[in-house]
């Protein structure tokens, strides 16, 4: 992979190295607190904040640029990955956002540059647990951060309907598929995992009818341990059994949620 001196060179050179007018943008979500979190990027002179995203190399798989951009921004490798949506508005680009960003950064980028051009971006989500996150801003933004996705901050573009793509999809994949590895830590209560559903889905689910539903998929196992230090009777510790995980993952859940 190349290596640019600047942002300057980056303009100049970079439409030699990355494919005309295709970009990924990346929809990350952790649990943290009983609450649903996206990592969002504040862009350097800009009050907004922008989905984490980047440019696929000629000799790149497209999905590969998608995990490149989400080990650069959390540090991790494992991460749970689904492709969601293609957004190829032609108006999505903002292109005097765009000119104004680098001006304010005394820039120059000319009318025909790369950069400003028509971009159609794949958006991808993604499934990470947050503890392990280690949030990483880019040379041209302020900060990278969690969001509550109840109480997010003004998105640039279009990445307010990116980002509602994407929990539509996340919603939906939930009903044929298992979630919870990538998001909850290794040992987890039944309570706990009941929680992760119900804010995903944002919906009260019945006790006993989730314990039923989610045990009778064979994904969990008991473990011997009980939670400590609570306030209640001490409830039991599971993990998955990552085995019939991974093929629920492939085939999908009998019978759905």
């Amino acid at each position: 992979m190349p290596e640019f001196r600047s942002i300057q060179d980056f303009l100049e050179r970079g439409s030699k190295y990355f494919v005309p007018s295709l970009s990924v943008d990346c929809v990350i979500f952790g649990f943290h607190g009983n609450q649903l979190k996206v990592l969002l990027l504040q862009p350097k002179h800009t009050k907004g904040w922008a989905l984490p995203g980047g440019f696929v190399y000629r000799n790149e798989h497209i999905d590969d640029s998608a995990y490149r951009t989400l080990k650069e921004r959390t540090g991790l490798h494992d991460i749970f990955l689904q492709q969601f949506y293609t957004f190829g508005h032609q108006n999505r680009t903002d292109k005097s956002y765009t000119v104004e960003a680098f001006k304010k950064r005394k820039i120059s980028i000319v009318k025909d540059n790369w950069i400003r051009q028509r971009f159609i971006s794949v958006g991808y989500y993604a499934l990470v647990d947050f503890a392990l996150v280690m949030p990483s801003a880019d040379n041209i933004s302020e900060a990278c951060q969690w969001w509550d996705i109840h109480e997010l901050p003004v998105l640039l573009m279009d990445h307010k309907e990116i980002f509602d793509r994407a929990l539509l999809a996340l919603r939906t994949h939930l009903s044929h598929q298992p979630l919870g590895y990538n998001l909850l830590p290794a040992k987890f209560t039944m309570p706990e995992l009941q929680k992760l559903y119900e804010t995903i889905l944002d919906q009260k689910l019945d006790r006993r009818n989730f314990q039923r539903k989610i045990l009778g998929y064979g994904i969990l196992r008991r473990l011997k341990e009980r939670r400590k230090n609570v306030a209640h009777k001490a409830p039991f510790l599971y993990s998955f059994d990552l085995r019939v995980y991974h093929k629920a993952l492939k085939e999908g859940l009998k019978n759905g949620w």
